[in-house]
């Protein structure tokens, strides 16, 4: 309550600017949007995105592990995106480490501005404006819980390969350009603790997420053999449900 009050008071005394944008401002945040929207919905369109996010993540054994109020997806048998629903789709991309949601578009978004000449705005409206700063510094916190290593297994994949790889490719381009931005090296350095908070509990968690990589490439191996191996299958599906278990409980637990 305390920190609530004091978040509220602090906000009414030193409030830089009554309005969150200026007209320009404005202007320039739309065209930002809608360049990072348009690149997020060409990954969403490419004919591999759900096949990956079905076989690749454990987004299908979410519903295995009765952690929510509602289904994992609404309708049945082949996913299609009006079946996602936000929490397993969101924690199906952290669990793989990539983390989808946090950040991609906004190196697309922000490498077209900086093609039309209007870099220059963009970081002079990060140093001061409080709601692009925080909304770059969320950014920065998704990216720092990823991990393309995790799956660059699936780089050279004649199915998933493609797919992979603009994904990481767009993380890089993120990347290159928040530092550019920020003027800082590394992601999060402005926040040290929780930069080592959250480094800390993914040394915790890369055991589990390794092994149900492990597990969910195994199945993905035996359903594409087409043999009849319901046992080892029933297994790896325990062992990739498990798994999600402890991630989703580190994550929870975690500072």
């Amino acid at each position: 309550l305390e920190q609530l009050i004091h978040a509220g008071i602090y906000n009414q005394l030193f409030a830089e600017k009554r309005e969150t944008f200026s007209e320009s401002e404005e202007t320039l945040m739309r065209t930002l949007a809608e360049k990072s929207f348009r690149a997020y919905a060409e990954l969403k369109n490419h004919p591999a995105f759900l096949d990956y996010l079905s076989d690749v993540s454990p987004l299908k054994f979410y519903a295995e592990t009765n952690i929510g109020s509602r289904p994992a997806k609404r309708g049945k048998g082949k996913l299609t995106l009006e079946d996602l629903r936000a929490i397993p789709f969101v924690g199906a991309w952290s669990q793989i480490k990539q983390n989808v949601p946090g950040f991609y578009g906004v190196g697309a978004a922000l490498r077209a501005a900086d093609e039309s000449g209007q870099f220059d705005e963009i970081r002079a409206l990060y140093q001061s404006n409080l709601f692009f700063r925080t909304l770059i510094d969320n950014c920065e916190m998704a990216m720092q819980k990823s991990d393309f290593n995790l799956t660059a297994h699936l780089g050279g994949d004649a199915q998933f390969g493609e797919i992979w790889r603009q994904i990481r490719d767009e993380f890089e381009l993120c990347r290159e350009y928040l530092t550019k931005i920020s003027g800082r090296d590394a992601l999060m350095a402005d926040y040290p603790v929780e930069r080592q908070s959250v480094q800390t509990r993914e040394r915790i968690v890369l055991p589990l997420t390794t092994i149900q990589q492990y597990a969910i490439g195994k199945i993905r191996e035996i359903e594409a053999a087409g043999e009849i191996d319901a046992d080892s299958k029933n297994t790896l599906e325990k062992l990739a449900m498990r798994c999600s278990f402890g991630i989703i409980n580190a994550g929870r637990n975690s500072a």
